[in-house]
């Protein structure tokens, strides 16, 4: 009597789907287990907390005359929710957020294969493409998150202390709660696509990689040379073509009225950035000879 086949007809095990293996939600709690994420969210809450204390202690008469032009962001800020939520946002976004989307999406892969566990994923058998799928939505997931948690917590604490007030800036009219509100988001929503730019550049690092620091420190040097190379004029039209060119164009949505031009540019750019840095590491990964 024929035994019933326990292989599938491409050579799999029968029963085996390659979509089942290594569920999002598997992964997802893994990477909530891991020391570096709790700390990364957790100083993402403590981080606007620790800037509230900060103007607690501000006296307020000190040195005003050499630094005006903060003072006066010290003073917006603590004029209401929505403007200490702006502060947060404008101390963080050159440079806080960068290393930690950098240190989600670096220190995914990488850290797998310095542990020696990545060829046993493989082996389970986890196809390729799925596992960076995976990795890489979770990575962005954690990302999003802790841009959340910094501004929600900032909007929280600040309401709290300074109150629910209209919002003002150094480029716009004062705008109503409700309208700050509203451009509050769009500004997350495009420090959000400007940092994939970041999230791609350190996947890639990643995926070519043994080792999760110098992923995650080589996406951090190289968007701080691009933000230097920005800087200098003699370059002329080809700083249009750094990823860093318009990470700033977000101050055009606090403007009266609305600036849109840089804001489309921007994630035109970090889209197509993002994209490329993807299916690199895309390429990479599929074709790599996987040791570790």
């Amino acid at each position: 009597m024929a035994q019933p086949s326990t292989v599938g007809p491409i050579g799999a095990a029968a029963g085996y789907r390659p979509s089942a293996t290594l569920p999002f939600r598997a992964e997802f709690r893994r990477q909530a287990s891991r020391r570096r994420t709790q700390l990364a969210l957790g100083f993402m809450v403590l981080l606007p907390l620790i800037i509230l204390i900060a103007f607690q202690f501000d006296s307020g008469n000190d040195d005003r005359n050499g630094r005006n032009e903060f003072s006066s962001l010290v003073d917006l800020a603590t004029s209401g929710g929505l403007n200490f939520t702006l502060f947060s946002i404008f101390v963080s976004s050159s440079f806080l957020l960068v290393v930690v989307v950098a240190l989600f999406c670096g220190d995914t892969v990488a850290s797998e294969a310095s542990w020696g566990s990545l060829r046993y994923l493989l082996a389970v058998p986890v196809p390729r493409a799925r596992l960076l799928t995976v990795k890489l939505v979770v990575a962005l997931a954690y990302s999003a998150l802790a841009l959340v948690l910094l501004a929600g917590t900032a909007l929280l604490a600040g309401t709290l202390r300074y109150g629910w007030s209209p919002l003002r800036s150094q480029v716009a009219a004062e705008l109503a709660p409700a309208e700050g509100l509203v451009r509050l988001l769009a500004v997350l929503g495009y420090l959000a696509i400007v940092l994939l730019v970041v999230a791609g550049l350190a996947f890639l690092l990643s995926v070519t990689t043994d080792a999760a620091l110098g992923a995650v420190g080589g996406a951090v040097l190289l968007w701080i040379l691009s933000s230097i190379l920005d800087q200098i004029t003699a370059l002329g039209g080809l700083r249009a073509f750094l990823p860093t060119h318009f990470s700033s164009a977000w101050l055009g949505l606090l403007s009266t009225p609305v600036q849109t031009d840089d804001v489309v540019r921007g994630a035109i750019s970090a889209i197509a950035y993002a994209t490329v840095f993807w299916g690199l590491a895309y390429w990479r990964f599929t074709r790599k000879d996987v040791t570790s």
